[in-house]
């Protein structure tokens, strides 16, 4: 069984969505995992970018790949709804998809997942795999 821890001041997702979608993703990729998701606010999320990504500016997920050191995985997911709002509006989706894709793509990074950079992200495999969780989850 997952486990899934859901914090943060403000959810802008009940917590039994969150963890009904994280345990989607875990059961979907065969992957026994801790993971945690906490949801921050936009200046929060732009220090944390800033100290572990050496980008001082908000971003919208940040993950982190962690082992428990008796072979589970642990995965630390942070997520800034004041940028998810933003690209809900430019892509034009409702901010609860652009919420549990955020939640579904911190997970999958969590597991160890990855895809390039720029444009050639929407195309790479972990998105396609995102979407299809997206589709299923949502």
């Amino acid at each position: 069984m997952p486990e899934v821890v859901v914090s943060g001041r403000r959810l802008p997702l009940p917590t039994a969505l969150v963890r009904r979608v994280v345990a989607g993703v875990l059961q979907g990729e065969r992957r026994p995992a801790l993971v945690s998701i906490t949801f921050l606010g936009r200046d929060a999320m732009r220090r944390m970018n800033a100290t572990h990504k050496g980008r001082d500016v908000p971003t919208d997920v940040l993950a982190f790949a962690l082992s428990d050191g008796a072979g589970r995985q642990v995965g630390d997911v942070y997520i800034c709804p004041w940028v998810a709002a933003r690209e809900a509006d430019a892509r034009g989706v409702p901010l609860r998809e652009e919420l549990i894709r955020l939640v579904i793509h911190g997970t999958l990074h969590a597991l160890g997942r990855t895809h390039p950079e720029g444009p050639a992200r929407t195309r790479s495999a972990m998105w396609r795999r995102q979407e299809r969780y997206v589709g299923a989850l949502a």
